[in-house]
């Protein structure tokens, strides 16, 4: 079906009565909003019933920013992601952290332009003026917040979406041309124009038609991360989390989570507070942001040590801190399911906090039951495979560019990656969760059918292998050597995408950076550009007419330790998207003997980044037997000195100081020799090293 086919027949099948009481407690929200913070008090706000991160005058209720992100979810949700979004906030450091526009200002100075600018636009809108909103260049850093603002003071002239990727995506939904540059209030003013000219919305509330588009066409990931979320240490506050339908984490000496913009601020204050010989953890600043963001529907699993369940989980709201309690203070709200509890036969790599569950896993764990023959009679219908948010990315981008280039360390699982895709593209989804065999068994299948190839670039390979060439005839009878003219690889790739418009072809390059690109691409690099599908050229050799048809895509994988992306030919690099493939600790969550193995993993990384550079981290593929982190001292041994040891002996190119400075006391300072010891003392010489002090608690 068409776009505009589907919203209609949805739109006629959607109960617009469900939204009622949430339109009314919606209402009551803004009424709320109205009187704590009515229009013709804005000129004279104080900063302190403004920002978040600070106390509000006694008697005086929450904060503006603190009302419209937390406690009005019926209005239209802007929660999620850091404090930026205010434009103007505190920061648990202290400090008040302003919008570029507003930096180096005194706080005061700043807040006196933000609220004179929030003035001029409820002004303009009352007006009728829309287009001045454009000319407020403070408002385009806080675009979420001000148009929930604009929407709750000026209801019928917005509706209640704000985030500015949603927006554009409905107004693609509904047959509008989406602005990339546009601020979410012009894109939600677009929305409203094509929804108020589709006779199927005609007498609908904005309430029913933001329900709506959320219910049948979300354009938020279709996959998110399942995470497992350990209630305190051994289970000890589980009672507490299921009675009153949360999860809770500690490290409540950082604050709200909110107030932190990125991974990296996070990790200073983790820093601060549990000082560690070898760096921050980047990890699990990364996992406590994660925390922070999950969503409404996202699935968590809550465990008590290593093998057994607790209860499944379905988000049902935002992130919120809790000072007041004496500890734990960090929650999110959770509908508990507790008939998946039980004890796992096989224990998971499950001794922190926070670990990624594998989908597989938690479809299996979460699968009903068939106790009966009777039962059997209704299987229930398998339900539509939820792609994994990095397949999904790659997808996206394909879609968005025609070819994408994955990049990264060595051993990040690029390859792996891209097979992903290929699979996902080929209609086998299914298999992305199953077991390496069965995942080799279906790759094997799938590149032997038409619509998928793989070839490994090198500096042999030219255009008469990938387009066309003459090559020895082996069928010629006769003396003397007879040249045929033969299609390259992507010629016939090209060929059967063309007799068959209505399918996808994938071309897979894995090494794409080891082959001279210019000339093994020669004039076709122009032809891949979308825009430029089926244009015909004459090809040099043959004088063929020869195009790129439109459903053709290319995947091509890099190692950023050969070669940066910056090396690579510019009009190369226009024509593709680049997606960074980056070390997972949490890929190699687990132990071994003493040594917690994600935290050694990332604070060797974090040593080569520092004394190398980014491109020539580690994967965690190094960490991994059959996909799996490695339970051994001898299976770590052997990872780490036929493997991991030889890879940071050549980046270092006989420099012992340098990799002194990075494997410290594991390795002589003078002649970069590796100390000689058994197994089980490298485990513990690896966490003395690497991962003495590392805070928080665990499972």
């Amino acid at each position: 079906m068409t776009n505009g086919v589907e919203v209609r027949t949805a739109a006629a099948e959607f109960d617009r009565t469900a939204v009622a009481d949430v339109e009314s407690a919606a209402e009551d929200e803004r009424k709320e909003v109205l009187s704590r913070f009515p229009l013709e008090e804005w000129a004279r706000l104080p900063l302190e019933r403004y920002a978040l991160g600070q106390a509000a005058p006694p008697g005086s209720g929450p904060t503006y920013c603190r009302l419209l992100e937390f406690l009005t979810p019926n209005l239209g949700s802007i929660r999620g992601g850091s404090a930026a979004k205010h434009i103007v906030y505190h920061h648990v450091s202290g400090e008040w952290r302003l919008a570029a526009p507003l930096r180096g200002m005194d706080p005061q100075d700043a807040w006196t332009e933000l609220r004179g600018q929030f003035a001029r636009a409820f002004e303009a809108v009352g007006a009728g003026d829309f287009e001045a909103l454009d000319d407020l260049e403070v408002l385009r850093f806080g675009p979420t917040l001000v148009t929930k603002s604009l929407a709750t003071y000026f209801p019928q002239h917005f509706l209640p979406i704000y985030a500015g990727e949603h927006l554009r995506r409905f107004v693609t939904l509904l047959g509008g041309s989406a602005q990339g540059d546009a601020p979410a209030w012009g894109s939600n003013r677009r929305l409203l124009e094509l929804v108020r000219s589709r006779e199927e919305f005609e007498g609908w509330t904005r309430h029913e038609v933001m329900h709506f588009l959320y219910e049948h066409f979300d354009p938020r990931p279709r996959q998110r991360t399942i995470w497992k979320i350990a209630p305190g240490e051994r289970g000890r506050l589980w009672e507490e989390c299921r009675a009153g339908a949360v999860i809770r984490v500690g490290w409540d000496e950082l604050g709200d989570l909110g107030l932190y913009q990125s991974d990296t601020d996070l990790k200073q204050a983790l820093d601060t507070n549990w000082p560690r010989r070898s760096g921050g953890s980047l990890t699990l600043a990364r996992r406590l942001l994660a925390f922070r963001d999950l969503e409404e529907g996202d699935r968590i699993v809550a465990n008590r040590g290593v093998d057994e369940v607790l209860a499944t989980g379905t988000v049902s709201g935002s992130y919120r801190f809790e000072p007041e309690r004496p500890e734990f203070q960090h929650v999110v709200p959770v509908d508990w399911d507790l008939s998946h509890a039980q004890r796992l036969s096989e224990p998971k790599q499950w001794r922190s906090t926070f670990a990624k569950v594998d989908p597989a896993f938690f479809a299996k764990l979460t699968a009903p039951q068939v106790n009966s023959s009777a039962d059997a009679d209704h299987t229930p219908q398998p339900k539509p495979v939820a792609l994994p948010e990095d397949v999904q990315a790659v997808l996206d981008a394909l879609e968005r560019k025609g070819q994408v280039i994955l990049h990264g360390p060595p051993g990040t699982g690029k390859t792996r990656l891209a097979l992903g895709a290929a699979l996902a593209l080929d209609g086998r989804a299914d298999v992305l969760g199953a077991d390496a065999r069965q995942r080799a068994e279906a790759q094997a299948e799938m590149l032997h059918g038409d619509r998928v190839r793989m070839v490994t670039f090198h500096p042999s390979y030219g255009y008469e292998d990938f387009v066309e060439g003459f090559k020895p005839d082996l069928s010629a009878i006769g003396p003397g050597l007879t040249l045929a003219l033969t299609d390259g690889l992507f010629h016939g790739l090209c060929s059967r995408a063309a007799a068959h418009p209505d399918q996808t072809f994938l071309l897979v390059v894995d090494e794409i950076n080891r082959g001279d690109l210019p000339r093994i691409f020669g004039e076709l690099i122009t032809l891949l550009e979308l825009d430029k599908r089926s244009l015909p050229v004459a090809l040099p050799i043959s004088k063929r007419r020869f195009s790129v048809p439109p459903n053709v895509r290319v995947i091509g994988t890099m190692n950023t330790a050969d070669r940066s992306i910056s090396h690579l030919d510019a009009a190369v690099r226009r024509r593709f998207a680049f997606l960074p493939v980056d070390p997972d600790p949490d890929a190699v969550s687990g132990t071994v003997g003493p040594l917690d193995l994600a935290a050694f993993f990332e604070s060797l990384n974090t040593r080569i980044a520092r004394h190398l550079d980014a491109d020539h981290q580690i994967g965690h593929a190094y960490l991994l037997r059959d996909g799996e982190p490695i339970a051994t001292e001898e299976d770590l041994a052997a990872a780490f000195h036929h493997e991991v040891i030889p890879l940071l002996e050549d980046y270092c190119l006989g420099r012992a100081e340098l990799l002194h400075r990075i494997l410290g006391g594991l390795v002589d300072a003078d002649t970069g020799r590796p100390l000689l010891m058994s197994p089980q003392d490298l485990a513990d010489a690896l966490a003395t090293e690497f991962t003495s002090g590392v805070p928080g608690p665990d499972a």
